[in-house]
């Protein structure tokens, strides 16, 4: 396996919250680890509150750990550097209604530096690569939720990042946008980039990802390789199950 771009080292992440003069703290993350290895599909799969939310959020530096480590590409989160090599796709990406794909894709390529002189051939490039070049000129306001997801996921790769943290990626599609999005994804990876994903759909994980980290209240439990779920009767399914289940 190839080296770590990604480190978890003993991370614990608490939300503090105060109420009638008291300070109430809620422990999200507990000496959570994990590694992310360049060229994977990695996915995370937990109950609701478990964390996945809060470690894509550590991710991309839009929170701090209260202790702990974290690494990308040997960098801190909130290092620049870092940050220009992830691209990411929240759950309900949300663009202004009233703009045309070109225009939310050259805002962002502007907002992320890149060179005037490029910004065409990146819009164009991300535009093809994602099925919307057909509706480059129609308005946001238009787009169906597959289709806003392909627009956000052309916004997360258009300044080429090698790391592409995608939340809920196919949350509420129809079964066509859903294999669509699987395709791009798979196309994605082939072009060599690190795609790490959170999804409630057990089985959408099983069909894209080469690992799988079950999280269970804040804790890292384990690292599932898809050979273990190819050999489970259950699949993935029978394996989390069976870990939350005796947690």
């Amino acid at each position: 396996m190839s080296e770590p771009i990604v480190v978890f080292s003993d991370v614990v992440k608490i939300y503090r919250r105060s109420h009638l003069g008291k300070i109430y703290e809620t422990a999200a993350l507990r000496d959570f680890s994990m590694e992310i290895f360049r060229g994977e599909i990695i996915g995370i799969l937990g109950l609701n509150g478990a964390g996945k939310t809060t470690v894509m959020k550590l991710l991309t530096g839009l929170l701090y750990p209260t202790s702990g480590k974290i690494s990308v590409f040997g960098k801190s989160p909130l290092d620049m550097d870092a940050k220009s090599g992830i691209g990411f796709l929240p759950e309900l990406p949300y663009f202004y209604q009233y703009m045309t794909p070109v225009d939310a894709l050259r805002y962002y390529a502007e907002l992320s530096g890149l060179p005037a002189t490029e910004i065409k051939k990146k819009i164009d490039g991300v535009l093809k690569k994602t099925g919307i070049s057909s509706r480059s000129d129609s308005k946001i306001s238009e787009f169906s939720k597959g289709m806003m997801q392909r627009l956000g996921i052309a916004q997360s790769v258009i300044h080429d990042p090698e790391l592409l943290i995608l939340d809920e990626p196919v949350s509420g599609l129809d079964p066509l946008a859903i294999h669509d999005i699987r395709e791009l994804m798979s196309e994605l990876n082939k072009e060599g980039k690190t795609i790490f994903l959170s999804s409630h759909s057990i089985s959408e994980l099983e069909k894209v990802s080469d690992r799988v980290i079950v999280l269970n209240r804040g804790r890292m439990v384990k690292a599932v390789k898809s050979e273990e779920w190819q050999k489970a009767s259950g699949g993935l399914e029978e394996i989390f199950v069976s870990i939350v289940k005796t947690q």
